[in-house]
């Protein structure tokens, strides 16, 4: 099977595991896959107080160029920052991209943040996150897992400059909230994390009622949607 290669960048605090068991799908459905762990989320001792959202950027263009043809790019959560930023930097690599209950985020995420990183709050996610078909054990393995984001990541910005990142078809998948929510949402806030939509000439939107890690909570769904996009977007002979 001819598809295109899936590369999947996980959102706050995760490392590319928290993509194991979408990963695990879509390879025994013929797809290759490379899920990428970002700068600063190697570890709980890795360094934190230089990594910026550039660094984010670079390592995503440099997962998707090292693929033998354009990829479809999936990010989850914050991430559409940084993976759409991707977008303007390298568009002829990224076949499509996925936002995983996520959106091209523009501007910065959390522009008064001063901190060296911001530490995983669990309360926080409890109180304002969607949790909704999350294991016990799998919110303790979050729990376990989970690290600090760089603070650089959050009150960095990035000029976007090239055009060409408009045409790339992309695809949100809604999981915590409907997509009329999200739409709704983005007409009447412009949140940063939904300010690239009006920009796209081509968005396909999809309901998959979950929680807000659909990839814990409904893998197989989630591995399905992306499985199909990457044949759509398969490699011309």
């Amino acid at each position: 099977m001819t598809t295109a290669p899936i590369v999947l960048v996980p959102g706050f605090w995760l490392g590319a595991w928290a993509w194991d068991e979408v990963a695990a799908a879509l390879r025994a459905d013929g797809h290759h896959v490379t899920a990428v762990t970002l700068p600063g989320l190697e570890s709980v001792d890795a360094d934190r107080s230089a990594t910026t959202i550039s660094d984010h950027v670079d390592a995503i263009c440099e997962a998707v160029s090292a693929e033998g043809a354009p990829v479809v790019l999936a990010v989850h959560s914050g991430t559409g920052f940084a993976g759409y930023a991707a977008s303007d930097r390298v568009p002829e690599r990224i076949a499509a991209i996925v936002y995983v209950d996520s959106g091209p985020g523009k501007g910065t995420i959390d522009p008064d943040f001063e901190g060296v990183e911001q530490p995983f709050d669990w309360k926080a996610i409890q109180d304002e996150e969607n949790l909704d078909g999350l294991s016990e054990e799998q919110k303790e393995t979050f729990r376990q897992r989970a690290l600090p984001m760089p603070g650089g990541v959050l009150r960095g910005s990035l000029e976007l400059t090239n055009d060409a990142r408009r045409d790339i078809p992309g695809t949100v998948i809604c999981t915590a909230y409907t997509s009329e929510q999200v739409k709704a949402y983005a007409k009447e806030h412009d949140p940063a994390w939904l300010a690239g939509l009006a920009e796209l000439r081509d968005v396909t939107w999809v309901d998959l009622p979950t929680s807000h890690w659909p990839m814990w909570s409904r893998p197989r769904e989630l591995a399905e949607i992306l499985g199909d996009v990457a044949k759509a977007h398969a490699p011309r002979a």
